[in-house]
């Protein structure tokens, strides 16, 4: 599936796209208009599925995914190299500052940032915002509500378990919706990291 921002009016619209004899042909399903990705995926899903283009397959064993629509939605979205990682990593390097791509900041604690910065000791978390839970731009599920209400929670609660724990060894954690601006989202990281350093090693 792939969604498309047109420039002028920044209306998304939606496209089915496949693998044919190494071709990449694709099919426009139509215009989305949610606040998030994994809502106008789960939008696109449900054209492609209305248009007949998909066909039922049987679920994974042990998933709990509630339909081929939400399957598809979880594994379309990456949990790194994501757009707004990419273009903030972009951001950052062009204003000279170099740093580790999914890694460890800790090397004993099993969490991973999105951007470390190991000299500075900062660390750079790029939420989504339905699966961390953002209070602008999360809408409740409809379908298994309260198993996606206490996955979110969870998230939530392990996000705030790991900036306690990043800040008790000294490191300064930075936090990026994706809905954010990358060009202010840049300039707080790259604040955050200049006054990690201090005037010394800057």
């Amino acid at each position: 599936m792939e969604l498309k921002v047109l420039p002028d009016t920044r209306r998304i619209r939606a496209y089915l796209r496949w693998s044919d004899g190494g071709k990449s042909p694709a099919r426009y399903l139509g215009q989305v208009d949610h606040d998030s990705r994994p809502a106008n995926l789960s939008r696109a899903w449900e054209l492609a599925w209305s248009k007949g283009l998909l066909t039922e397959e049987p679920p994974a064993e042990g998933s709990w995914a509630s339909s081929p629509a939400v399957r598809a939605v979880m594994r379309a979205n990456r949990n790194k190299n994501t757009k707004p990682e990419l273009l903030l990593r972009s951001l950052l390097h062009k204003r000279g500052l170099r740093y580790r791509v999914a890694a460890r900041p800790l090397p004993n604690l099993r969490r991973t940032a999105d951007i470390v910065f190991p000299k500075a000791k900062v660390a750079v978390f790029v939420d989504g915002c339905y699966w961390h839970g953002c209070p602008e731009h999360l809408r409740p599920a409809v379908k298994n509500a309260e198993f996606w209400h206490s996955k979110i929670e969870g998230n939530r609660t392990r996000d705030a378990e790991t900036d306690q724990l990043l800040r008790g060894e000294g490191w300064t954690v930075v936090r990026v919706w994706e809905h954010e601006d990358p060009v202010a989202a840049s300039v707080r990281v790259a604040n955050a990291v200049s006054e990690a350093l201090g005037p010394l090693d800057r």
